[in-house]
């Protein structure tokens, strides 16, 4: 078939070289450039640097609601749009464009978690099962019938290793679907609306911990975390990144308080402790939490707080 692939991300990347693999793609389009990292250079996206590195033609308009982007993608004449987290509505005009229309490899059991972030949200909720749908996409936000999905556990992964699972997945997923429209054989199931969840993006320090929240709660909010919204805490006065933590069972520390002991990191949370496993300090590179702990001398007792 004729793909113009649509997406961002690594997520969105791992599904271009699957696809490309298999079909002929004619077209990939993918957000401009952008200022990234200290030195303030403008850099490409993951889809756009593995488009490159296979050959495939890169565009980048800044919207698709113009006529002459919307002309520029007609003149690919594409079977089908496939889009993978590429960030950007697409209008009607653009839906219209493709023979089989567009589809969208969505990160979740849909109805449930449309929006934004279907991961960082599933993981919040403590879901204990994940998965990709194959979806139809049309004018509503993941509103469309859906033709494939897979499924698996959840099973305590974080946000990266999530995002890696389920790429895999999609790109699988979306090959099947691909094959069913050439033959003629997909069938589109309609979404539940009574069960439809939305996965609204995170907000600024959404993900910060707070003592006065549950061992559980904290410890999603690590998992769900990333470069762009990390999980902060102010461990006596000293700001950190929390990288890695789990709950301490049987641990006994005072909410709000800090328990420094045998190499040990134990955060007192509202109904029990977090072990801070692996933390970045300030103006510091990451560490373990026995090596934070070497230089660790707060005056009086310890306490944490939410920055």
């Amino acid at each position: 078939m004729r793909v113009v692939f649509m997406g961002t991300p690594a997520f969105a990347a791992t599904v271009l070289r699957e696809v490309a693999n298999q079909h002929d793609v004619v077209g990939v389009f993918t957000q401009p450039d952008k200022v990234r990292g200290r030195g303030k250079k403008l850099a490409p996206t993951p889809v756009k640097l593995v488009a490159e590195q296979l050959g495939l033609p890169v565009f980048t308009p800044a919207t698709l609601k113009d006529a002459e982007s919307q002309a520029l993608l007609a003149g690919l004449s594409p079977d089908v749009a496939c889009v993978a987290a590429y960030g950007m509505i697409l209008p009607q005009e653009v839906l219209d464009i493709p023979a089989h229309g567009c589809v969208n490899v969505h990160a979740s059991l849909l109805p449930r978690w449309r929006g934004a972030a279907p991961i960082e949200r599933a993981i919040l909720e403590g879901d204990e099962s994940v998965g990709v749908c194959i979806m139809r996409m049309e004018k509503g936000l993941d509103t469309g019938d859906w033709c494939v999905r897979r499924e698996i556990p959840a099973g305590g992964m974080g946000a990266a290793r999530m995002s890696d699972e389920l790429a895999e997945l999609g790109a699988a997923a979306l090959l099947v679907a691909l094959q069913q429209m050439e033959q003629g054989s997909v069938a589109w199931t309609p979404q539940d609306e009574s069960a439809a969840t939305y996965a609204n993006k995170i907000e600024k320090g959404e993900l910060d911990l707070d003592p006065a929240d549950g061992v559980e709660a904290n410890a999603r909010r690590v998992r769900a975390a990333s470069d762009a919204h990390p999980s902060k805490a102010c461990l006596a006065g000293r700001l950190v990144v929390v990288e890695k933590a789990a709950p301490a069972s049987g641990a006994d520390v005072g909410g709000g308080r800090i328990l420094a002991a045998g190499g040990r990191l134990l955060l007192g949370c509202s109904d029990g402790a977090l072990e801070v496993l692996a933390l970045k300090p300030a103006g510091k590179g990451s560490m373990e939490a026995k090596a934070f702990l070497a230089g660790f001398r707060p005056e009086g007792e310890p306490v944490w707080a939410r920055p």
